[in-house]
């Protein structure tokens, strides 16, 4: 079986114009990467891409809509045909948040926007990369999932059900993958300094608790990216970078009654308190 180039990455980073998928880029680049930027916002990854040429580094920015399996396949054209080395790394990153509403009350054009981004994108992303990293021989996939994905919080009913998938997914898919060289890795953090409630629609007074919390508990991207990109060069499968993340993962799993419970309580202290 074909060996990984020892210090060579060559990565595809979605969502790259801003948050994690920005911080992904950097990172990967000051690590001596080469690093093709993507983003339904062409001008953020191009940002993204300059700044990384003006430290020294391999950069290239492309748009892409990964709700659409076309777009997420002429970005792996791009990347072959952009990246100095065969891709190796790929980090399906892009996604927005939605909440403030309870099923039976969120949007569907909420839902079906949600799904196709935090999820269809996901999906596509492995769809089409995955052969490729298999049929190479090495390489990693690293699914940006949520704490969401399995903290079942109220009111995030489109974003849980979005994250749940792509841990599902990630789960499968590393299954799958096992021997063949490429490793698979779950990102799932709780609070993460990014423009997510910016860019998406957490609506009501839900935007500014989620704000509030962001701006007192929230981790640096930076930190979290590190993190995830030390944990995936090991083999890990999970990436949970916060304490109350691992606490969540692990009351769920060996209390499921008493987590539910817990759960239903801060959702009525919360609707309190919102009123």
């Amino acid at each position: 079986m074909p060996q990984k180039p020892a210090g060579a990455v060559s990565a595809v980073v979605t969502g790259a114009g801003s948050g994690i998928g920005r911080a992904f880029a950097l990172e990967i680049a000051r690590r001596g990467g080469a690093v093709l930027c993507s983003d339904i916002d062409e001008t953020s990854a191009q940002a993204t891409a300059d700044e990384i040429t003006a430290s020294g580094g391999r950069a290239w920015a492309t748009a892409c809509d990964v709700s659409k399996l076309s777009a997420v396949q002429k970005l792996a054209t791009q990347a072959e045909s952009l990246l100095p080395e065969p891709v190796d790394l790929v980090i399906n990153n892009a996604g927005i948040g939605v909440g403030g509403t309870p099923v039976g009350e969120t949007p569907i054009t909420d839902w079906k926007w949600t799904l196709g981004i935090n999820l269809w994108g996901v999906i596509h992303g492995c769809h089409v990369f995955a052969p490729l990293l298999k049929k190479q021989g090495y390489g990693g996939i690293i699914n940006v999932a949520s704490t969401a994905s399995y903290s079942a919080a109220p009111l995030m009913g489109p974003y849980n059900v979005s994250k749940a998938g792509a841990l599902a997914l990630s789960e499968t898919l590393a299954a799958e993958l096992a021997g063949t060289g490429v490793h698979v890795t779950a990102l799932c953090p709780t609070l993460v300094k990014t423009n997510i409630n910016a860019n998406g629609r957490i609506v009501g007074k839900s935007s500014k608790l989620f704000d509030r919390l962001m701006d007192r508990f929230g981790m640096a991207p930076e930190n979290v990216v590190r993190m995830t990109l030390d944990a995936h060069q090991r083999g890990d499968l999970y990436v949970m970078p916060q304490f109350d993340a691992r606490m969540i993962w692990r009351t769920k799993r060996l209390f499921p009654r008493t987590y539910a419970l817990g759960t239903g309580m801060i959702n009525r202290f919360a609707a309190a308190r919102l009123q």
